[in-house]
């Protein structure tokens, strides 16, 4: 009964941080590995738990979808999901053993993402120009990452769209959360279909998820997206650690 409240808490912590700044995989995957579910199945798991909120959002956002300068939304939607079904089957045939020897390294650079992505962003932007065909073959590389781990993968793609010139900070938050869920959508189907998913645990976190995805909401609007911007990063850097403590 103990690991199912720890999964139903961390479904609860992790859909207030998606609907706040993001970063919610940080929680679920390690909690569900700590309840006794191997990695691949746990990563799996967590994306399928996450998936209908990720959704919900995008329905909040769909009046501010917009074409992007340098290719259209319908196009980035279409290499997304080529990405995330190429990153789902490469998780499908990936070994727990293998996977758990890279999640450390998956959340660090989801960490320093979370943490830098606009920083980064900025600064590769003072230093390249690129054109259309390099900002698909971006987006199908950030679509295997969120097929795969996902961690920050919304926060890596603001941060590259930045380097394209994108400025419209609605439009990208909304294209952000739809092109994340239809990533994740689309690994779903592989996962259901071929994966080895964990349904009590996932359907625990899924409703914990919805609920804190709503207390989340109500939180942002109280306190400044900078403060919990820091606070998320502390616990990503944290249970960072914890995992490369673990592995050495």
């Amino acid at each position: 009964m103990m690991e199912y409240v720890w999964v139903a808490l961390a479904g609860l912590l992790a859909g207030a941080m998606n609907a706040a700044a993001g970063g919610g995989t940080f929680v679920t995957v390690p909690a569900l590995i700590a309840a006794g579910v191997p990695s691949v199945s746990a990563n799996m798991t967590s994306t399928i738990a996450m998936c209908p909120g990720a959704f919900a959002s995008a329905w909040a956002f769909r009046k501010d979808f917009r074409d992007f300068s340098e290719a259209s939304l319908r196009l980035l939607i279409g290499v997304s999901l080529a990405g995330g079904a190429c990153g789902a089957l490469l998780l499908i045939y990936t070994s727990s053993r293998f996977l758990d020897g890279l999640i450390p390294w998956l959340l660090l650079m989801g960490s320093i993402a979370f943490a830098f992505g606009k920083q980064i962003g900025d600064w590769l932007r003072m230093r390249i120009t690129l054109g259309k065909a390099s900002l698909l073959a971006t987006q199908f590389l950030l679509g295997v990452y969120g097929g795969y781990f996902g961690a920050a993968i919304g926060l890596m793609m603001l941060a590259v769209w930045t380097i394209f010139g994108a400025r419209d900070l609605v439009a990208m938050s909304a294209s952000r959360i739809l092109l994340v869920g239809l990533t994740n959508a689309v690994a779903v189907v592989f996962f259901v279909a071929i994966g080895t998913i964990f349904w009590t645990h996932g359907l625990v976190m899924m409703g914990a998820g919805i609920v804190g995805g709503y207390l989340g909401a109500l939180i942002a609007r109280r306190i400044p997206i900078q403060k919990l911007r820091v606070g998320i990063s502390c616990l990503n850097f944290t249970i960072t650690a914890i995992f490369f403590w673990k592995m050495f």
